[in-house]
């Protein structure tokens, strides 16, 4: 795997007219990039179009002279009248493996030999540069880059700020330089604290973050995070290794007490040569999309502190540091439409309709929309500018409009007034808005989910049969289904054998453990992990019945919110409950005494957290991700998604192609243990059905 060129195509400038044009709209998103304001460009444009300003520069040198993109911010970013302890600069850019070889290339021309001392590798936080000043071991002042000479006076933000503590445990004196941010949960609750107070949302955490430092007025303060880059000595003290590397400077700044980027998920990384900083980056780039921040790229820098004093700096950037951009995760385009389904529980479900955008490798042109309170929260217009995310995987979700491109005229997003499926009312008693039919609403899509391999598993009971079975009257909910006839089903399928295969998979059907019987009742938050914990819980579907809100909480996933709404929903479930019963319908979890083991806290997996990855082999052949999920249960184990620091175990086939899977990257650089098929096989062996 190699990491994504993140620069898009941009029209070449052919004109003078076409380069000044393009040099406004350079300075204009510039200022608001880095003055705090929402950009009307998103980083993926702006990369494009500074690029192209850049090539115009190099191939009409006498016509640019004076031109801005020397300078530090393009010359736009707010100075103030603090001045740097030393010049605060900006990174310089490549955007291919090929790119980051031509920039080890020129850095080796200007040492006149190769990088003796290495190379370091750390993620390119996606915030706003500041240096935060210790004397004696006290926070006195935070400033921000400005055009690198002079920032401004931020020391509001004192005390705000995770990663910069007020006070050091030790006296020291140095001045720690990093980028400030909001992490994603941060953004999140920072944008309900300003719709709150009546301001319009961030449309994006970095802007919102540049935005923050400089307020000074608000009426309540929002937590951002930072994390140290690098360090320079203050007031003469000599606290940071006098001839060290950087990756000393920052052990010392982290011993200090200050957080620093070797603390973040992605972490600091020392590599001898540009090979392997690029397999450093490709690792980071597989694991971006389980940061709890935004990065926007991967920072290389020469180790040896005495290599980068000869490598020396630009006007703009240092020349033995360099910043390999990775593909765009946010973008902005148009909000066109909202369009609101109805999901197997009755849930009105928002999504929006985008004019498409090329984001992380794909066209979006359809994104996530939680719910009619998150849509009021974030102010959106029909024809508003958006900020659309999209990290590896993930499902593009709208974050924020961008107000000042809002169009003359525009409207908030309509609500609907009645079921957008069947015309019936609307319940709005909780944020996620339902029809009042509740999953009768929607019944054909629950019982397509009902029917399928991982619940109920009765094969052939596709489409367009549930809807002939709906349409004639014969079933009304998924309890129905056990009440047909093998006639009927031949019926309804317009096929003897058809009929009679059907009613052969119905009768197997009946005898599925609770938890899929239990998953098949289409209870909003109880999916196919929750089911199974509910069932192991409790063996048998009198004692789920009989639970109370309080007992409900004492299985894990279940909070305080939730355990009202499963016990009300299996309370108005009843009549179905009693029909799956009369009919024959297993309600009881079986249990094999290694089951038994791994419940009461034991078994070979007991306090581990797995994932699984890729086709499994030998013993487990044939397994898909519900199989694999139940085994890692059985065997006293939980069942993961996607691999993070909590991660135990990654199952993972060897990959056909031989190059490792995101995952499989993301493990290496956690230190996970990753296991074979094979290897898993033999760990759970007393735990195979």
């Amino acid at each position: 795997m190699t990491a994504t060129p993140a620069l898009e195509a941009c029209p070449a400038l052919s004109t003078r007219a076409d380069y000044e044009a393009a040099l406004d709209r350079l300075r204009e998103a510039s200022r608001a990039y880095y003055g705090g304001a929402n950009s009307p460009l998103d980083d993926a444009s702006f990369d494009a179009l500074r690029r192209a300003v850049l090539e115009w520069e190099a191939a009409h040198p006498s016509e640019s002279a004076g031109s801005p993109t020397g300078l530090v911010a393009d010359g736009a970013a707010p100075a103030g009248d603090v001045p740097h302890t030393s010049r605060l600069l900006s990174l310089d850019n490549v955007f291919s493996p090929e790119e980051l070889t031509g920039w080890e290339a020129s850095l080796r021309r200007r040492l006149g030999r190769e990088a003796e001392g290495g190379f370091t590798v750390e993620p390119k936080l996606d915030g706003a540069a500041v240096a935060a000043r210790y004397r004696d071991g006290r926070l006195v002042q935070i400033v921000t880059r400005g055009d690198g000479t002079h920032g401004e006076d931020v020391s509001h933000v004192i005390g705000s700020i995770v990663g910069l503590p007020e006070r050091l445990a030790a006296p020291v004196t140095f001045e720690a330089r990093g980028e400030v941010l909001f992490t994603q949960e941060q953004f999140e609750t920072a944008n309900e604290v300003r719709t709150a107070h009546g301001g319009a949302p961030f449309a994006n955490p970095r802007n919102g973050a540049a935005g923050t430092l400089r307020a000074k007025d608000r009426p309540y303060r929002l937590e951002m995070t930072f994390w140290a880059y690098g360090a320079v000595d203050l007031d003469g003290e000599t606290f940071l290794p006098a001839s060290g590397t950087h990756a000393e400077v920052l052990a010392a700044v982290a011993g200090a007490g200050v957080r620093t980027t070797a603390a973040t998920p992605a972490g600091l990384h020392v590599v001898g040569t540009i090979a392997e900083a690029q397999t450093k980056v490709d690792a980071i780039a597989a694991i971006r999309a389980g940061l709890p921040f935004g990065i926007d790229g991967v920072v290389i820098k020469a180790n040896s502190a005495a290599e980068q004093e000869a490598a020396g700096f630009g006007s703009r950037f240092p020349h033995w540091a360099i910043a390999y951009k990775l593909a765009a995760v946010e973008r902005q385009t148009v909000l066109e439409d909202v369009v609101w389904e109805v999901g197997r529980t009755g849930v009105l479900a928002p999504t929006a309709v985008l004019t498409p955008v090329e984001i992380d490798g794909s066209t979006v042109s359809r994104a996530t929309l939680h719910n009619p309170a998150d849509i009021a929260r974030r102010g959106l217009h029909l024809g508003d500018t958006v900020t659309v995310y999209k990290a590896g995987d993930i499902i593009p979700r709208v974050q924020a409009p961008v107000v000042e491109l809002r169009p003359a005229g525009a409207v908030p997003v309509p609500l609907p007034r009645a079921c957008p499926n069947c015309g019936s009312g609307i319940d709005t008693s909780q944020e996620r808005w339902r029809c009042a039919k509740g999953t009768a609403c929607a019944l054909a899509p629950l019982i397509e989910y009902a029917a399928g391999r991982d619940i109920l598993d009765i094969d052939g009971l596709g489409k367009t049969y549930v809807k002939a079975l709906i349409d004639s009257g014969l079933v009304g909910d998924v309890a129905d289904l056990f009440t047909l006839t093998e006639e009927q089903l031949t019926e309804a399928s317009g096929s003897e054998k058809r009929g009679a295969k059907l009613a052969e998979q119905l009768g197997l059907a009946r005898s599925r453990p609770l938890s899929r019987v239990f998953c098949a009742l289409g209870i909003p938050g109880t999916g196919r992990s929750m089911s199974r914990r509910i069932a192991a819980h409790f063996g048998t579907m009198d004692a789920v019945r009989a639970a109370s809100v309080e007992d409900l909480q004492a299985v894990e996933g279940i909070g305080s919110e939730k355990a009202p709404v499963v016990v009300a929903e299996l309370a108005a479930l009843a009549p179905v409950v009693d029909k799956l019963i009369a009919a024959g319908v297993n309600m009881s979890e079986p249990r094999q005494p290694a089951a038994d083991t791994a419940a009461d806290g034991g078994g070979p997996l007991a306090g581990r957290t797995v994932v699984v990855t890729g086709k499994m082999t030998g013993r487990l052949d044939g397994l898909g991700r519900t199989q694999m999920n139940e085994l890692i249960e059985r065997a006293g184990g939980r069942a993961g998604s996607g691999v993070n620091a909590k991660t135990s175990y990654l199952v993972a086939a060897p990959s056909p192609s031989g190059k490792p899977s995101s995952k499989a990257a993301a493990a290496q650089k956690l230190g996970v243990e990753v296991l074979t098929p094979e290897e898993f096989a033999e760990l759970v062996a007393d735990h195979l059905a």
